[in-house]
């Protein structure tokens, strides 16, 4: 991007070289000459003029958008400390029983949010799939293919135009913005109210369409979107703003409310509270805390309250084709759980070979995501044309796979309807005559859920035939990954779910001769090594399956296969949402330092020239600095007279000095201004804004008169900003930064006698766009993996073609 585009997009932290500010007319050069030469003098001992050129926009959901950094450090200043020391008791126990009033809410929001997802979409598909089969009864079967694939295409079509035309933002998973966010990184309408009107809706649709989704993923954003809608106070811009919410207007306090509301969307997808909050702590959180852990699972608790109380109330019939299975839960009970050596080396197979496939799959999704972005850059005709265009593949692929298949038999000794009467059974007729079923379209003409229901079923044998478990294996892995990616929301749980569940049904067929385990735990076991090799995660994928088929005397086969998965996989490449963050351009910190970060220091990939600001500055040299640069925070440095010799007084951020330059505390001298004309602002004032509209530099107006005044900056200071010597590691820098929540690191120089920072460090400094940028002799382990999995790609359609 370059600098024109920064400087208008405003709010992000990008280098601007004091040349270029210089350009212009003789106002400019007039305020800038004296700063420039103080700026330029700050940063002489780094003697590199060198600019930081990774990008400031990334993709968030389908669309690009402008990004920033978050402000999750506490600002310690002179108005912070006053407001805290002049809080009365009453408002601090107010602010205490505020998060637990928070948190109870985002619960009962997320858990009726998921309820009515489910509702919604059993009783659309529900009603979709009892048409197409009305019609195949009567042998009417172009009909019924039409019928099919006409519900299909405009369920799509709509939920296309909501994630085109509404908010773009809502498309996707939704969980790699919810990543970046609580890592640091906003973006604009990323927790928007539009987003979670579109998340809500457009996932319904796009479930309720066939695609190969799930609205799981959708669920955490969508229980992220709550969360901060009630974080911020409402939402200025629609109108729904209380000022009783003011004290949770920062950054600190609402990641806390998003990371429950992250917890609270998967235990309102997978009905898996615990589940709920180890996903947000191991997978969605960089920063966790006791008091957190506690109001997150209170959060996850009255989901699963709520849930309870929504499937009682459905059990009576009132809810349509909606019933007691309508919300997940798998039953793989079996009443043999004992197991021999053979049946551990079958595990630890099936764990490795879910490991490489699940490698491969990430490697595929990673490489279809990037093409449609392109597609997605087009315009809105382009994302409805291709997700219109997906749609008819899936329901051809559907409707007419299961005629491959041969017509079975009724098994004489099933308990279970044969064939099916209802929309959702285990024998689904098709084209059958009566007594016989369609093993393909049991699993194809059903719900996702219900297809996964049939799969891990311990009652379901030999019904499948291997082939028609290889053929529908095939298709599900091939639309998961061809699905993921267009613009609706969509979630890659239940995909990996389905294609993992199918895959371990082979397995038991293959292994049958040796092992004795019962096929819907052989199901189990490949969905859990699907999970481990694609999403990477360990403990919360345990215990979310644990609580979903709610057996614990699964849980040491399920670990095996997770660690040994997980292990494989982390030999070819990383985790699907960390590919899709990188593939987005949204600038994550890990919680390691890469190992090329050990042979370099924090001065080696500084960025420059530094502008900084005195403790007395003039207006004049403020306004114009913010005009002319993104930079969002600046050294303040006092001199003398002031001090007696310069020194590093703190950082001030740009939202706070345009408080300062709004309210127009000013004094003719250059001097310390009296502490009584900061009584009229408070901390509240410089509460950042949610989804309403902020403070601008253009909305301020100062006249020439006022440009040549002075303001003092101490009052708005962070006095203890975190700093580290230019000789530390970068790797340590790193580790620092993301641990502490950091937006700006203070680089300041090892010897005395120099000017007292010679730089700051920001995230996108630490990104391995920018030091391998600067330093393309250093390989990255990322490149190392890269060609690993290229390698492993060819080999295997090698194979494949031999």
């Amino acid at each position: 991007m370059n600098k024109e585009d920064d400087v208008n997009y405003g709010n992000y932290e990008h280098d601007i070289e004091i040349e270029g500010l210089l350009d212009g007319n003789e106002e400019n050069r007039r305020y800038w000459s004296g700063l420039s030469d103080r700026s330029l003098s700050h940063t002489k001992p780094l003697l590199v003029k060198r600019t930081n050129t990774t990008s400031q926009i990334a993709i968030v959901g389908s669309n690009l958008s402008p990004i920033e950094s978050l402000d999750y450090e506490i600002f310690y200043n002179e108005i912070l400390k006053h407001d805290w020391r002049s809080r009365e008791k009453f408002e601090k126990i107010q602010y205490t029983v505020l998060k637990w009033v928070f948190a109870l809410l985002i619960g009962l929001g997320t858990g009726l949010v998921g309820f009515f997802n489910s509702f919604a979409v059993e009783n659309i598909a529900g009603f979709k799939l009892l048409l197409t089969t009305t019609l195949m009864s009567k042998n009417r079967y172009l009909e019924a293919f039409l019928a099919y694939a006409g519900v299909n295409v405009c369920l799509a079509a709509a939920a296309a135009a909501l994630c085109a035309f509404i908010a773009p933002a809502a498309a996707g998973s939704g969980i790699p913005e919810v990543k970046a966010y609580l890592n640091g990184v906003d973006a604009h309408y990323i927790l928007a109210p539009s987003t979670l009107l579109v998340k809500i809706f457009g996932s319904i649709l796009g479930v309720s369409a066939g695609f190969v989704v799930g609205k799981e993923g959708p669920m955490v954003h969508t229980g992220a979107c709550i969360a901060s809608l009630l974080g911020q106070g409402g939402s200025r811009k629609y109108h729904l703003t209380c000022s009783w919410l003011r004290f949770f207007k920062n950054d600190r306090d609402r990641r806390d409310m998003i990371t429950c509301g992250a917890a609270a969307g998967v235990a309102a997808a997978f009905r898996a509270p615990v589940g709920g909050v180890l996903f947000a702590l191991e997978e969605a959180a960089s920063w966790w805390r006791s008091a957190l852990l506690w109001r997150t699972f209170f959060t996850t608790a009255v989901v699963a309250v709520v849930l309870r109380v929504a499937i009682q109330f459905c059990a009576t019939g009132k809810c349509g084709l909606f019933g007691a299975g309508g919300l997940i839960m798998y039953d793989v009970g079996s009443a043999n759980i004992t197991y021999s050596a053979s049946d551990i080396l079958a595990v630890l197979l099936l764990g490795a070979v879910g490991g490489i496939l699940g490698s491969i799959y990430n490697y595929l999704v990673d490489k279809v995501v990037r093409t449609y972005s392109i597609i997605n850059e087009k315009g809105p005709a382009f994302k409805i044309s291709l997700v219109v265009t997906v749609a008819l593949l899936t329901s051809c692929c559907f409707y007419f796979l299961p005629w491959v298949a041969h017509c079975i038999p009724c098994p004489s000794s099933s308990t279970m309807a044969c064939p099916s009467i209802d929309e959702s059974g285990e024998y689904q007729n098709f084209q059958c005559p009566p007594g016989y079923y369609n093993d393909l379209a049991s699993l194809f003409l059903n719900t996702n859920d219900d297809a996964i229901r049939n799969l891990l079923s311990p009652k379901i044998n030999k019904e499948f035939h291997i082939s028609s478990l290889f053929i529908y294996f095939a298709t599900i892995y091939c639309l998961g990954i061809i699905t993921y990616g267009i613009a609706i929301p969509s979630g890659l749980f239940i995909p990996v779910i389905l294609a993992g569940a199918t895959y371990g049904r082979l397995v038991s067929r293959i292994f049958e001769p040796i092992t004795g385990l019962d096929r819907g735990l052989f199901a189990l076991l490949g969905a859990a090594s699907f999970l481990g090799g694609t999403m990477r995660m360990t403990v919360s994928i345990c215990v979310i399956l644990l609580e979903l088929t709610n057996d614990l005397l699964l849980l040491p086969l399920v670990m095996l296969v997770l660690l040994v998965s997980k292990t494989v996989a982390d030999s070819f490449n990383k985790g699907v949402y960390d590919l899709i963050l990188q593939i987005k351009g949204l600038p994550y910190l890990e919680a390691h330092a890469e190992p090329y970060m050990k042979n370099l220091v924090a001065r080696d990939v500084v960025s420059g020239p530094l502008i900084t600001f005195s403790g007395v500055e003039k207006v004049g040299i403020i306004w114009h600095a913010l005009n002319a640069t993104g930079h969002n925070g600046f050294p303040v440095i006092d001199e003398p007279p002031f001090t007696d010799a310069p020194e590093l007084c703190g950082v001030v951020l740009r939202s706070h000095l345009l408080v300062l330059l709004k309210e127009k505390i000013f004094s003719n001298g250059k001097d310390f201004i009296d502490q009584s004309s900061f009584q009229r602002i408070s901390t509240l004032d410089f509460g950042k804004a949610g989804s309403g509209k902020g403070i601008k530099l253009e909305d301020i107006d100062i006249d020439e008169e006022e440009m040549d005044m002075y303001v003092d900056l101490h009052p708005i200071t962070n006095a203890s900003p975190y700093t580290v010597v230019e000789t530390m590691p970068l790797g340590k820098a790193a580790i620092i930064f993301r641990q502490h929540g950091l937006r700006h690191m203070c680089v300041v120089p090892k010897s005395q006698g120099r000017p007292p920072v010679v730089g700051i460090l920001t995230r996108h400094d630490f990104m391995p766009e920018h030091v391998l940028g600067l330093y393309p002799h250093i390989k990255s382990h990322k490149q190392h993996l890269g060609i690993s999995m290229k390698k492993i790609i060819s080999s295997v359609l090698e194979c494949c073609i031999h």
